[in-house]
Order: structure tokens, then sequence, then C-alpha cells
């Protein structure tokens, strides 16, 4: 099928009924996926518990048995709880390189700072430092649930979740009503809502007998009581405010999902769904999950650390085939689909857009031959040899897809993990789902380019 033609036509039409019904099943996997795991540790979680129902083992575990591994055999690693990486070993041999799909599972969100709890106008707060790129605004009174985790000093682990069932409290940042406004209205929209604003109220019921701080210090009773946590234990935690509730189906038609978080948990669920459904291999299948790549990949935890290059060292090891120019090798033959987001062509706000080169929701999968911002500053620049070889793999697996960029040269640019894998000499280029509303607490995809994500990285793994 010609480019021009898939502009043409609706893609949902395209569809037999077989084929809408598997649409429908990845969607309901994927909402559920959405609804479940907001942040990159039960993202992780989720992960793992499919890959080992999938027949996967720990790859540490194979290490610490000192057990060889061999064609055919499924493995995963985690780091630190927040990032993952599956091996589906093939029969060439590991220095002819793996096909990798990458994707990262952290999103914006507001995290508690060290020190949050205050009381002021018998009020309780919990501090907050916004995590990625917001547009701060559009945090305010929505209902917020908090994610994430206490560690005590003893070293227990408490897992947190409040405000996701129907009963749990929820928690919001508040807004100046708009008769008191007239200050606030004047202001750009960067500065309307302030980062040190974006403080979450989470009381106002004073502890009886208490002079001072009564609201503050009944929120912390409450917290002893109910979760066993003390002040001191924000010192240790990892606490993140995100919108409360369930993905859901968007539109009279249904066709769309509406839902926290799916910049990139779109592209990670479809990648890691891929992965899973893999069977022998003639070239290893690799499928890669990392955080923090919102703030720039940074951390023990982001692309730019040495996790991922540290753990193909483990497993060329248990091949039984270590040296350190083999190691180079896999990474320098490696061919990857960086799997990411694109933004989607909204018409309410058209000018931002090249119309001839914007994706456009339920018309495929995105490749991008180029992010950065600007003259492509920051950029990884996919060659066109590969991208040659990725059309022949697609139109050969009837996969829908679109070639975009992410707006406008002087107003369109971001960053994602593929010019860090790009630095091992490996071809890379973005490829994902294009989402409208992008970064907003609430995000929009199609039903149709999932499915068709999804099915884009199967192929890719088979033949790539």
């Amino acid at each position: 099928m010609s480019e021009e033609k898939k502009e043409k036509q609706s893609v949902w039409n395209q569809y037999k009924e077989a084929e809408k019904q598997e649409l429908e099943t990845i969607n309901r996997g994927y909402r559920d996926f959405l609804s479940r795991c907001k942040t990159e540790r039960e993202s992780v979680r989720e992960a793992v518990r499919q890959a080992e129902a999938a027949g996967y083992r720990n790859l540490l575990d194979v290490v610490r048995q000192g057990k060889r591994l061999q064609a055919g055999d499924k493995v995963y690693a985690v780091n630190m709880k927040k990032a993952i990486v599956l091996f589906n070993l093939g029969d060439d041999p590991l220095e002819q390189g793996m096909n990798i799909l990458g994707a990262h599972i952290d999103t914006c969100r507001l995290d508690v700072k060290q020190n949050p709890l205050y009381e002021d106008g018998g009020l309780a707060y919990l501090d907050t430092h916004y995590y990625g790129g917001i547009k701060k605004y559009q945090w305010v009174t929505l209902p917020l649930a908090m994610h994430g985790v206490v560690v005590k000093k003893d070293g227990r682990v408490m897992d947190i979740c409040i405000g996701e069932d129907d009963d749990d409290p929820v928690f919001c940042v508040t807004d100046l009503l708009i008769h008191l406004s007239q200050e606030q209205m004047k202001k750009n929209a960067a500065k309307v809502i302030e980062g040190e604003n974006l403080d979450i109220l989470v009381g106002n019921y004073p502890l009886e007998d208490e002079d001072k701080e009564s609201v503050k210090a009944g929120v912390l009773k409450l917290i002893k009581d109910k979760y066993d946590i003390e002040e001191e234990d924000f010192h240790s935690a990892e606490l993140a405010l995100v919108p409360a509730g369930k993905a859901r189906e968007l539109g009279f038609d249904r066709s769309m999902t509406l839902a926290y978080g799916q910049d990139d948990r779109v592209c990670a669920y479809t990648s890691l769904a891929a992965m899973l459904e893999t069977g022998h291999m003639k070239r290893t299948a690799c499928c890669l999950l990392v955080d923090k790549e919102e703030i720039g990949s940074v951390g023990a935890t982001g692309m730019q650390s040495h996790f991922f290059e540290n753990i193909v060292a483990e497993l060329l090891n248990a091949c039984g085939g270590y040296s350190d120019l083999s190691l180079r090798r896999i990474l320098a033959n490696c061919k990857m689909l960086s799997s990411d987001v694109s933004s989607a062509y909204d018409a309410l706000y058209a000018d931002a857009y090249d119309r001839k080169n914007v994706s456009y929701l339920g018309k495929g999968m995105v490749f991008n031959k180029f992010t950065g911002a600007r003259g492509k500053s920051g950029s990884n620049d996919a060659n066109a040899e590969y991208l040659g070889e990725l059309r022949r793999i697609m139109d050969d697996n009837q996969v829908h897809y679109q070639l975009a960029e992410l707006g406008k040269v002087d107003l369109g640019g971001g960053g994602t993990i593929a010019y860090i894998m790009s630095l091992y000499g490996m071809q890379v280029i973005d490829s994902g789902v294009g989402v409208m509303s992008m970064h907003a607490p609430w995000e929009v995809t199609s039903k149709v380019d999932v499915y068709e994500a999804k099915k884009a990285y199967a192929a890719f793994l088979r033949e790539a």
C-alpha cells in the first residue's frame, strides 16, 4: 500500500472483524496496565509478573547458580526495582547483535519532598517538587492519588497507594478563586502557578488537646496509626502524586484511550507484549524498560547508567564467551527501536504542526527519523538504509505506519533514549504512538495506534 493511500484512508475501515476483536483485547489489557501501574516501580513489578508467567528466569539467579545459557533461554534482570531488561536468546551468536525494543516507564508527576509536611492557616500540606516537563497550571484542583514506597530504618519497605479505590481519600493542589484572580490572570502561563505552590492539601482536622500545629499533629497521628509512618520516615520515602482514576475509553465511538502516563507506558506496554509473545528466535530479542527519561535519562536507573551494558556482559559471560571485544561487537551490531511517543495532530492547535510531517491519531504507529530541537540539536538521526529495512519489514507484515516530526521546525523538539544507545554504534530510530495532550495529567491515544505499535514491535523482533 502506498504512503499516499495510507494517509487518505482510515485504518479502522481496513480491519476485518477478527482484527477488530484482537485490537479491543490488546487495548483492554493496556487500559488495565495503565490503571494499575502509575509509577516505574509498579510497572517493573508487573513486567516481572508477566515475564515469569511467560517462562523468563531472573538472570542474576542464573549467574549465582553458575548455570550456562543457550539458545531458547529467556531471562530478565531488574535494576533497583525501577528498570528491567528481558532477553530471548536466539540461535545466532550474540556477537551478531540483538533486536532491541527500548521504552521508558517514568512519567510526569509531583514528587513529595523529604521534609514535606507543614501547617498553615489551619490546613496541612505536603510540599512537592514536580518531575518532568509539565504545564504547572494543569495540575491544580485535580483529584490526585499517592503512589510510592516508604522505607523504614530497619529496611522494611512499605508500598503506598492511596486514592485509587472508591473508598480512599484523594488529594489536590488548590487554586485561587476567579473572584480574586485579577493579578494572577495577568501572569503568563508559565508563571500563573509557581512550582513552589504545587503543594498538596492533605488535612484540616485538628488533633484534640494540641495547641500548636494541631492539624499537622492530627495528620501525623493518622498516618502513624493507619500506615505506621512517622514524620522522619519521609526522609527515606519515594512518594508521587499522580492523577487518581482509571484509564477510560474516549469518545462516543470508544475509539481512543484517555489516561494518565501514556507517555511512555503506551510504548512500554506494547513492547513488553511483543517481547513476551516471541517464540524460538534466530536473532536474540531484547526488551528494555528504563527510568528517568523525562529528566534526561540520568541516575543509576536511567539510560545513561551502565546497567544495560553491565547486564549484557553478564549475559555474554553466562553464555560462556565473555570478552571486552565480544561485548563491544554485540552492542555495535544491535538494531533498536527506541519506543517512544510522538506528538499527534490536534486541529485546535494546528499552527504548531507541519501537517505534511506530523502523526495523526488512528493512522498507525509512528517513526521519527530524528527528534532534537531547532536544527536537530540533541538528536539521533537514523540512517536511510535502516529506514529502508524497516519499511520492508512493516509492509511485509501489513503494519500501518507513519513518518513524522514532533512539530514545526522552530517549535518542536524533544529527547528520547535513542541518542544514548546510538553511542554504541548500533542502528537506532524512534518509533511509537502518537499522543495528544502529551505531558498533561490526562493524555489521549488511539486504539488503532496501540494495536499497530504492538504489531510493529513483534515484526521487528522477528525479522530485523
